[in-house]
């Protein structure tokens, strides 16, 4: 079976994600955050985004720690390519998972917009 937008559709994906993933998964390979509780990503496939992380960073949420612009700024890449921050910095999450939150690479891609522009809507 091809595995076109059709076949995910058909696997209760919405359209964004079925686009997406019938044109193959992106790696994140950098990012870097700004002033604006935006991230600048750059994927394995020469694209650079900007993600507005301002919709998650809500109080009451595993992404309230964030919401103080110097947390936001610790963000990294971590071992599988997820855009990741450390709940407390001296914490190692390699040893206590559940003080790492992070966005997976897929979703960071389809949430995004291409630097410089607006991406059209499907």
């Amino acid at each position: 079976m091809t595995r076109d937008v059709a076949y995910y559709l058909s696997k209760g994906f919405d359209q964004p994600m079925a686009e997406y993933f019938a044109s193959g998964r992106k790696r994140i390979v950098a990012v870097a955050p700004n002033d604006d509780f935006t991230l600048t990503l750059d994927f394995d496939n020469g694209e650079t985004r900007i993600l507005d992380c301002k919709p998650i960073l809500e109080e009451g949420t595993v992404f309230a720690p964030f919401l103080r612009l110097e947390a936001f700024r610790r963000v990294y890449l971590d071992g599988d390519h997820c855009v990741a921050w450390d709940i407390d910095p001296t914490v190692n999450s390699e040893v206590v998972w559940s003080n790492k939150v992070d966005l997976s690479p897929d979703s960071c891609y389809v949430d995004s917009v291409p630097a410089g522009g607006v991406r059209n809507a499907g």
